[in-house]
């Protein structure tokens, strides 16, 4: 299903701008945690490691093919749609005409897998004026050992106004991760693919924190 790869023209003139430096930061922590090549696990994420952009930075979970729940959400999500976000679906951001074309990118990053970069742009209206947007996401095994987590950042480029704001996708990139050769998980069995069951309606486990935060002491 991976069909953007080579549909991007000028996708680095693009890209300039909105934070650029940070989620290139966000992207290299990501892939410094990679263990032997391998896709990193939620647990090996520390707060401490993508600072800049906390409070853009979500991790998702898979529940379904082509689609993601929100289990941790930094603050800039909230603001974005006026309330709180914690188990949401990922496509919530998007509007309705964008959200297949979400659900099939979503899909190459958990099987392929992939990483998935977007441009967003959320158009002007009352008490909003126009907004850009990128999403960057990247997959994460959770602790059974399967890729089903994304850690990624929602970045914005201007006042948010009256919310809630919903974008569109105007260009992607998907990039394959090659993983080891053996074809391994860290816990040395086969990788397992995510079950493709409906999405229930459980409240996000409170393992999870609901917002990301970073703790200092002295």
């Amino acid at each position: 299903m991976i069909k953007d790869m080579n549909t991007i023209t000028g996708w680095a003139g693009q890209m300039r701008g909105l934070r650029a430096r940070e989620i290139e930061a966000f992207r290299r922590y990501w892939s410094a945690m990679r263990k032997d090549g391998d896709v990193p696990r939620r647990s090996d994420i520390d707060p401490r490691g993508i600072e800049p952009l906390l409070a853009e930075a979500f991790v998702a979970e898979r529940i379904a093919p082509g689609l993601a729940r929100l289990r941790i959400a930094g603050n800039h999500l909230t603001d974005l749609m006026g309330m709180e976000v914690r188990g949401m679906p990922l496509s919530s951001f998007l509007l309705p005409a964008d959200r297949d074309r979400l659900a099939d990118l979503l899909v190459d990053l958990f099987d392929a897998p992939a990483t998935v970069d977007l441009r967003l742009t959320a158009e002007a209206g009352r008490g909003q004026a126009p907004l850009a947007a990128r999403m960057v996401l990247m997959p994460l095994r959770s602790d059974l050992g399967d890729i089903s987590r994304c850690l990624g950042c929602l970045v914005t480029d201007g006042p948010l106004g009256r919310a809630p704001r919903r974008f569109a996708i105007t260009s992607s990139k998907v990039s394959v991760v090659t993983l080891r050769q053996d074809g391994l998980s860290g816990t040395g069995f086969t990788t397992p693919k995510a079950p493709a069951s409906r999405p229930d309606a459980r409240p996000p486990s409170r393992s999870e924190r609901p917002y990301l935060r970073l703790v200092k002491s002295d």
